[in-house]
């Protein structure tokens, strides 16, 4: 069963978040809150991962995986981005958004899209995540914790544990989550493509759903 912790939604504990990210490292996968909704996470160089979030979440191997990253300075070890992309990039995180991007060299493969070569990126504005991000001193491999035949993500961490518990390692509580997954944008083209509207607000786009 999984481990459940319980923290403060705007200063969670720093020992609670130094073991979460211990047993990040070690493998676990994690249930935690972000500034959308529960995502599900865990160490980005643990291959067998990959799988259990697949069989969680009832998806294939082209499922879009995200890096959730502190800040735009670590964007660029793990995705390609251009002046203008960059731009787009500072004008909407940290926030609500995932944005697909083309690989670097140093990912896994993976981690990549099968076919584009490519990657989510994400800079979640919660801190709860922002010091678990510190405390792990490298991105979370996650995905939004939608289950399979759902539209809409978990935000209750009492019900994750129930239903979910002997799949995960840990659940963290932090408050509620608004419920909406993030605003998914394929900066790869000429232009910004809606993959998927969210809580992020298309306007900083030019887009509308």
């Amino acid at each position: 069963m999984a481990q459940f912790f319980s923290v403060h939604p705007e200063h969670p504990q720093p020992r609670l978040m130094r073991q979460a990210a211990e047993i990040m490292r070690d493998g676990g996968l994690v249930a935690f809150p972000t500034d959308s909704a529960y995502a599900l996470g865990g160490h980005l160089g643990d291959a067998k991962l990959l799988e259990r979030i697949r069989r969680i979440r009832g998806v294939g191997d082209r499922h879009h995986f995200t890096l959730m990253v502190r800040d735009l300075s670590e964007i660029s070890a793990y995705a390609r981005v251009d002046n203008t992309q960059f731009r787009l990039l500072k004008a909407a995180t940290p926030g609500p958004y995932t944005f697909i991007l083309e690989g670097t060299r140093e990912l896994p493969r993976r981690l990549l899209h099968p076919k584009r070569k490519t990657i989510g990126l994400r800079v979640p504005e919660h801190p709860v995540v922002a010091l678990l991000l510190e405390e792990l001193n490298e991105p979370i491999l996650t995905s939004t914790l939608i289950l399979p035949d759902e539209d809409l993500p978990m935000i209750d961490a009492e019900d994750i544990r129930d239903v979910l518990g002997k799949q995960l390692d840990l659940v963290i509580e932090g408050g509620a989550c608004p419920g909406e997954a993030t605003t998914v944008i394929d900066l790869t083209g000429g232009s910004p493509e809606l993959v998927r509207a969210g809580k992020g607000d298309l306007a900083l786009f030019g887009l509308e759903e």
